[in-house]
């Protein structure tokens, strides 16, 4: 008995919140097509499932972008919310709710948590010192101080790394500091702040972090840190800030990442203001309903440890469970605004059928963290090949029998175990669903697909056609493998929206996932319509070139909110003499070892020729330690040695490969030296 089969849910299920700070591009879309695919996979199910989401609309950043354009912070998230609902609908993401943080339901569900809190005796103030703009009259976040960095003495760096180098620092340690803001030089003021007590909630995240509510290289990775030794949050921004206001603390207001995933609760309360549904049933400590995050990878500090530790001390319960994915790269690189792949989501709506990405992703989803690609080749080759060719080629080559021979109507079905095989396997394509294995699912649908194509070849409805006396066979042809269409696009309903409305329209009949095993017999059908067109790269071309048009400013999001399903920054391209600068050597592996402690990392110690290095490497899990010692490998042996919590690492040992089991670093022992370097 699958999950799946189970009796009826309730289920709510939630996107993280877009900044309103900027337009949604394609890296945001692969989280809330994620969401939407799995929550209309449930509703197909007959369950209560409602996804609900909303627009994140507090901070620094958003307050500075409105005066900038000379509007109020409240028109500013306005106007962003509108453009972020229009970008989702036009990728048939279907939300129950779509809110905003900046909302009176979210004030009172702020106020209420941190005064529980504050209660139970797990908030702590004390003075910190940070950089104040002296012309502005504001504290300063450290995105929001430039300078010259203090390692290479590259100009207009930010204040806590450096772009050209990537050395860190404190903004105390660049040189010519100044704030991006006002462009004066800031000064160190102190101020108090209020902070939440999570150490407090070591033991308590310790088990909740490890009760399956995490995917396992997620709650690993939260061992490290919880091993690490959890330090307290600072949850308050000084005026002025764009947000809701700490009670009995003038001028002090809540850092929008506190509010943020509150904002989950509020956008769902307003959801249940406006229905008959019962908020308690799904908030309350002991509550019997299922809730689902999903969200980036780079928020998971905020989900998995401080927003669980603030649910459990306010006395609501803590969520089903979290589950993380990874970034998006285009051909095999991160976005990037002068290859024209850091695609706008109107962008790619003025060009190309949502569905196509839709498909695409999830024929490549898995429930794992990993990074995925968006190969444009790839993305035209699988969607023409497996939606056009495929699946509605299905129906094209067998609809127009029935019309024109059959007045559009279907005869009966003879092929009932070949049907039942497709029937049969609506168990497992629901099973990968649940466990948001997506990219198997398509792969098992496509499998069937294969087997209806190969149905219709054998049997030569078109030859049968010119037959005399074969028209109940030719019918009961067609008639089979319009019913194996309609399975197809019963399983490809939740990824595959609008097309399955056309199929139900063409078809005259529902897709209904609980029902799939009521075959559609003597049963009138409308004349088929073309339901999707081949891409064309000639289409995915002008896509890119409008890319490349000026694209909107940065606008600092990173400065008070880590970006929501975003892409890593861009790295900028180097010259040849930066590149000489790094020294690639032949080394022997003498000796490796496992590191207590560690899930990723062995121990290497390295013969380099002239002496031995100590280097700690990620390749765990694809390597055993007997297995490496005496073979040969490259390593970047003028690396700056860094101290790590288990050691020193002496250099880097280069690795190649997706991850996982696939981490290659061995070059082939011919002859090559330690300490020979590589060309």
């Amino acid at each position: 008995m699958t999950q799946a089969s189970d009796k009826q849910r309730d289920i709510l299920v939630t996107s993280a919140l877009p900044y309103a700070n900027g337009p949604i591009h394609l890296g945001h879309l692969l989280e809330y097509i994620q969401t939407d695919i799995w929550a209309r996979y449930q509703k197909m199910r007959g369950h209560n499932c409602y996804y609900v989401c909303a627009d994140d609309a507090h901070g620094t950043a958003i307050m500075l972008r409105a005066e900038r354009e000379g509007i109020s912070a409240e028109q500013l998230i306005d106007r962003i919310r509108d453009e972020h609902q229009e970008d989702f609908a036009g990728f048939n993401i279907r939300f129950d709710n779509y809110y905003s943080t900046h909302s009176e339901e979210n004030q009172q569900f702020s106020e209420y948590i941190y005064r529980k809190i504050k209660e139970n005796g797990h908030i702590a103030t004390r003075q910190i010192t940070q950089f104040f703009d002296p012309e502005k009259e504001m504290f300063l976040a450290d995105r929001f101080i430039k300078g010259t960095c203090p390692k290479c003495k590259a100009e207009d760096q930010y204040g806590d790394n450096c772009e050209a180098c990537g050395a860190t620092y404190t903004p105390a340690e660049l040189i010519n500091p100044r704030s991006a803001v006002s462009g004066a030089t800031p000064v160190e003021k102190q101020s108090e702040h209020y902070f939440f007590k999570l150490p407090d909630f070591d033991s308590f995240l310790k088990e909740w972090t490890r009760s399956g509510t995490l995917q396992e290289q997620v709650a690993n990775k939260l061992a490290e840190w919880l091993d690490a030794g959890l330090q307290e949050w600072d949850i308050s921004r000084d005026k002025p800030y764009f947000g809701f206001e700490i009670p009995d603390a003038p001028g002090k207001y809540f850092y929008v990442w506190l509010d943020a995933p509150i904002g989950y609760l509020a956008s769902f309360k307003n959801l249940c203001n406006r229905t008959d549904i019962d908020f308690e049933h799904f908030w309350k400590a002991d509550s019997t309903a299922e809730v689902y995050h999903f969200i980036g990878k780079d928020i998971i500090n905020f989900h998995a440890l401080f927003w669980p530790a603030m649910l459990h001390d306010a006395g609501f319960r803590t969520p089903t469970a979290v589950w993380a994915h990874g970034f998006v790269t285009v051909n095999g690189k991160k976005m990037s605004k002068s290859r024209g792949t850091f695609i706008m989501a109107r962008t790619y709506l003025d060009h190309l059928n949502p569905e196509y990405l839709r498909y695409y992703f999830a024929a490549k989803l898995t429930a794992g963290v990993d990074d995925m690609d968006l190969n444009l080749e790839d993305f035209a080759a699988r969607v023409n090949s497996d939606l056009v060719g495929k699946v509605v080629n299905i129906a094209s080559r067998s609809a127009g029998f029935i019309t024109k021979r059959f007045d559009g109507r279907l005869g009966q079905v003879t092929e009932t175990d070949r049907l039942n095989t497709f029937i049969e396997a609506g168990e497992d394509i629901a099973d990968l669903y649940e466990a948001r294995e997506f990219g198997r699912a398509m792969r098992r649908i496509m499998e069937l697909a294969d087997i209806a194509n190969q149905y219709v070849n054998d049997e030569q409805p078109w030859v049968i056609a010119k037959q005399e006396g074969q028209d109940e066979k030719l019918q009961a042809i067609c008639t089979n493998a319009i019913n194996m269409f309609r399975l197809l696009m019963t399983y490809l309903a939740p990824v595959l929206p609008k097309t399955a409305e056309g199929a139900e329209s063409f078809l005259n009949a529902r897709l209904d996932w609980n029902e799939r095993s009521q075959l559609l017999e003597d049963h009138p059908i409308d004349k088929f319509k073309p339901l999707m067109n081949r891409v064309d790269m000639a289409q995915i071309e002008k896509m890119i070139e409008a890319s490349k048009e000026e694209l909107p400013a940065a606008t600092g999001q990173q400065a008070e909110k880590a970006p929501v399903a975003d892409l890593e920054p861009i790295a900028d391209e180097i010259e040849f003499p930066d590149f000489a600068k790094v020294d690639l050597r032949v080394v022997r592996i003498v000796k490796a070892e496992h590191v207590e402690g560690a899930d990723k990392l062995l121990r290497l110690t390295l013969d380099v020729g002239h002496g031995e290095r100590n280097v700690f490497a990620g390749i765990k899990s694809a390597y055993k330690p007997e297995d490496l010692e005496g073979r040969l490998t490259v390593m970047v042996a003028n690396l700056k040695p860094r101290k790590m919590k288990f050691g020193l690492s002496e250099g880097m040992v280069l690795a190649a490969g997706p991850g996982g089991k696939d981490i290659f670093i061995l070059s082939p022992d011919s002859g090559a030296t330690p300490g020979m370097r590589v060309m």
